[in-house]
């Protein structure tokens, strides 16, 4: 995996598991044991989801390029249509607070979502690419007057 897909992926991930942490904080102090259970699972699935889809998006983008745009507005639909299967499949669980549990997905998206834009609009990447020094300079073929 090349160092700028490395650098994207931590500089979203990390911020969205701080957020996490405060998330898991501040719902145990609201809805107990439960809820740092519901916060720490959205937490967890949210990185999961969103991580592996910047994987595959930026696997994409290398190897098909000219499905790029397409394939990243198909990858968040998807991703979002997870997200609401999984709030809907524990929606009535016992488990953990499910309250906690959505609220805390809904957030850590638009962290994960905010943190990798952030690292997109920060990143220094070429969209020309540079001429090589080896490169045979053309000879001056004009005459000098």
């Amino acid at each position: 995996m090349p160092s700028n897909d490395v650098r994207t992926l931590l500089q979203a991930a990390v911020p969205t598991a701080a957020a996490g942490a405060v998330a898991v904080a501040v719902s145990a102090g609201v809805a107990g044991g439960e809820g740092a259970l519901g916060a720490g699972v959205a937490t967890i699935v949210v990185i999961l989801f969103m991580g592996i889809g910047l994987l595959v998006l930026q696997r994409t983008a290398r190897s098909l390029p000219h499905l790029f745009q397409a394939m990243g507005l198909m990858l968040y639909t998807a991703q979002l249509l997870l997200l609401f299967i999984f709030v809907a499949a524990f929606k009535n669980t016992t488990m953990f607070n499910p309250k906690a549990f959505a609220i805390t997905l809904v957030a850590m998206t638009l962290v994960w979502i905010g943190a990798q834009t952030r690292a997109h609009m920060k990143a220094k990447i070429l969209y020309v690419e540079p001429e090589s020094d080896k490169a045979e300079k053309p000879k001056n073929t004009g005459s000098k007057s």
